[in-house]
């Protein structure tokens, strides 16, 4: 009986580590690349990808600057905290912790691209 008890608070405990890190922070808006296509090209919009910058040269979309994930925190005086921030990764692994930091750090308009670059192509 309590090793069923302490497999069941061992798998919630997992369970809860987990939604913590998948889940986007409170705040973060979420939307779909198809959403992401009307936006585009708004001028009170700061577009940022967060994939490293290999990928973004392989790859980007125009209008986006890239800061990496790593190197975000550091970067964080290019950003307006007065302006949206759009973020985007290769999956939305990245960009999902970027929006977590960006709102940690006092940004208030914080919006990820759900599926990333991966469902943009």
């Amino acid at each position: 009986m309590t090793g069923t008890i302490v497999n069941v608070l061992l798998f919630l405990l997992i369970g809860w580590l987990l939604a913590g890190r998948l889940l986007p922070a409170k705040g973060v808006w979420m939307i779909t690349t198809n959403e992401l296509k009307k936006e585009l090209g708004k001028r009170n919009v700061q577009y940022i990808d967060v994939r490293t910058p290999m990928e973004f040269n392989a790859n980007h979309i125009r209008g986006f600057k890239n800061i990496p994930l790593y190197e975000l925190k550091k970067r964080i005086h290019e950003l307006s905290k007065d302006k949206e921030i759009i973020v985007i990764c290769q999956s939305g692994m990245r960009s999902t912790k970027a929006g977590k930091l960006l709102k940690k750090l006092g940004f208030k308009q914080v919006t990820n691209v759900v599926g990333g670059m991966s469902a943009w192509m």
